[in-house]
């Protein structure tokens, strides 16, 4: 203890009060430090969420006893990174979260006891709303959905029979394109018996018409439909191009632009063709005729008309005989028949326009120097894009391959350097953690650098003492002082020397051994010497 106080009066209750609350502050700033870094790290869990569905969330993530944060109005609901997956599959599996709609599961929560038909049509109509509702809500492009279903009810005794319909309110990240929104009419169509996909209206969350659904659209959806293959294969025939003539002039070196005339009309020919020179004996017929004809000299008589006359008169008149022969021969002749059947997409025409850079060398500066590509480069490039492309001249197909220096010239960097390297794909939270542990490091090195070290050096400097030494006057006249600083008593002088001789060589040898001690102290202690003779150069001052 007595050490202990010593110390701390040797220290000083400034300096300790300084050092306990410097001690202080950076035991909080370090306890900081490893709280945020033992904190997870946070990323949303959903977005957009009604309140409902963050209610019901909340609710099963505390049961789960996941951390979690809210932010906006409650719409989004931020958990650990490292739990998003397990914890949306949980969700799931509980069927959260809902967006404001009810699906099948609406059957589960009621009891059919005592339903009436009209109660189960509702619940049927809701539950095909909600589920069609989820399923697109599911694609990449959409934010959110709502689908409204008329399903009207065939009455008893009636022949007519009314269409069902739907309308469909979407909430879109940018832009829907043609065929993302007749895949949305097709998947309902295909959900609703009896539904035609012209049947089906869309809307955007912005008031946009997207598919009137008035049924009177089917040729605009066919020519939609036309013209989308059409760009589909027309940049499906760039994309090789450009992917081909970037292995020979390089990356980023040539552009492609195709054009092509497509015929969508389906037609059936039928043709028969007959040969007369192939004729083949399909049936024959012969018929042979033998005719007899009696007389009796002109006289007419009844025994001549009765039957069997001609045998009774024995030849008494005169008679005719005659034979013909008819004969009937029936030939085949081929026939050919074809049917030719031609399917909508046959390429009418094909227009390839190929525009390539030019050569690029360095200068005796560096510089870049343009040099237009030769004629043989540029002959060996329209066959390769022919080949390519298919080209036909009997269809009137046009490949143009021209050579012009391009605006802006593409960088010969070399691959791999760029600024998109697999190495330097740095996310935004990735960014801001670096940066957070920047500043942090910076701080605590201030702290050490600047507060630390100062305030350590001069705790553990001692203070400096003003060296005390005897005065000559002290000393008397019969004393000496000795090595450590001690008076001794001189003795009795034996000879009978003049007193003020043996008091002046009494003070002589007394400051001179001052002298000596100053120097030895000087010497062993350099540092508060010069302590000492600053502190007297400020006092004269």
């Amino acid at each position: 203890m007595d050490n202990f106080t010593q110390l701390i009066n040797r220290i000083g209750l400034p300096r300790l009060a300084a050092m306990v609350v410097v001690a202080v502050l950076l035991l909080g700033f370090f306890g900081f430090l490893i709280m945020r870094a033992q904190t997870p790290n946070l990323s949303p869990l959903y977005t957009g969420l009604s309140l409902e569905d963050s209610s019901a969330i909340v609710t099963e993530l505390q049961t789960l006893n996941i951390p979690f944060e809210l932010r906006g109005e409650g719409d989004t609901i931020l958990i650990p990174r490292d739990q998003i997956t397990t914890t949306r599959m949980t969700l799931a599996g509980s069927g959260l979260p809902q967006r404001g709609q009810v699906g099948y599961e609406i059957f589960d929560a009621q009891s059919t006891l005592g339903a009436t038909s009209f109660v189960q049509n509702i619940n049927n109509v809701r539950a095909l709303e909600g589920e069609l509702a989820r399923t697109i809500g599911s694609l990449t492009r959409i934010k959110s959905a709502r689908v409204h279903l008329v399903l009207p009810e065939r009455e008893l005794f009636r022949r007519e029979r009314t269409d069902p319909s739907a309308s469909i309110v979407l909430s879109v990240r940018g832009e829907l394109a043609t065929g993302e929104i007749r895949a949305i009419q097709h998947l309902v169509a295909s959900a609703i018996e009896g539904l035609t996909p012209t049947r089906v209206s869309i809307v955007d969350d912005q008031g946009n018409l997207l598919a009137s659904g008035a049924g009177d659209d089917e040729q605009g959806a066919i020519a939609g439909e036309a013209a989308e293959r059409t760009l589909g294969f027309e940049n499906r025939l760039r994309t090789r191009v450009e992917d081909m003539l970037a292995n020979v002039v390089g990356a980023g070196r040539a552009r492609v632009e195709v054009s092509a005339e497509v015929d969508y009309n389906r037609s059936t020919t039928t043709q028969e063709t007959f040969d007369p020179e192939s004729q083949v004996v399909r049936s024959s017929q012969v018929r042979e005729t033998e005719n007899l004809t009696a007389g009796a000299n002109g006289q007419v008589t009844v025994a001549n008309e009765l039957p069997g006359a001609s045998q009774n008169t024995g030849g008494a008149g005169a008679s005719e005989q005659g034979t013909s022969t008819e004969e009937v021969t029936n030939y085949e002749i081929s026939k050919t028949t074809q049917t030719a059947v031609t399917e909508a997409g046959a390429i009418k025409r094909l227009s390839v326009a190929v525009v390539v850079d030019g050569v690029y060398s360095a200068d005796q500066n560096g510089d870049p120097v343009y040099a237009p590509r030769s004629a043989d480069e540029i002959a060996q490039i329209l066959t390769l894009v022919r080949s390519a492309v298919g080209y036909s001249q009997a269809r009137g197909d046009s490949v143009e391959v021209v050579n012009m220096q391009f605006a802006e010239r593409p960088e010969l960097a070399v691959p791999g350097t760029d600024a998109t390297g697999g190495l330097l794909d740095f996310t935004r939270d990735d960014l801001m953690n670096g940066a957070e542990m920047a500043v942090t490091l910076l701080i605590a090195l201030a702290l050490v650098f600047f507060v630390m070290r100062p305030l350590l050096k001069k705790v553990m400097t001692p203070e400096t003492q003003p060296l005390a030494l005897p005065s000559a006057a002290e000393l008397g006249h019969h004393g000496v002082l000795s090595a450590d600083g001690h008076v001794i008593a001189d003795q009795e002088p034996k000879d009978k020397t003049p007193a003020w001789v043996t008091n002046a060589k009494s003070m002589g040898e007394t400051q001179l051994q001052t002298l000596k001690t100053v120097g030895t102290l000087v010497e062993e202690n350099p540092k508060q010497a010069a302590l000492i003779v600053r502190d007297w150069l400020g006092s004269a001052a």
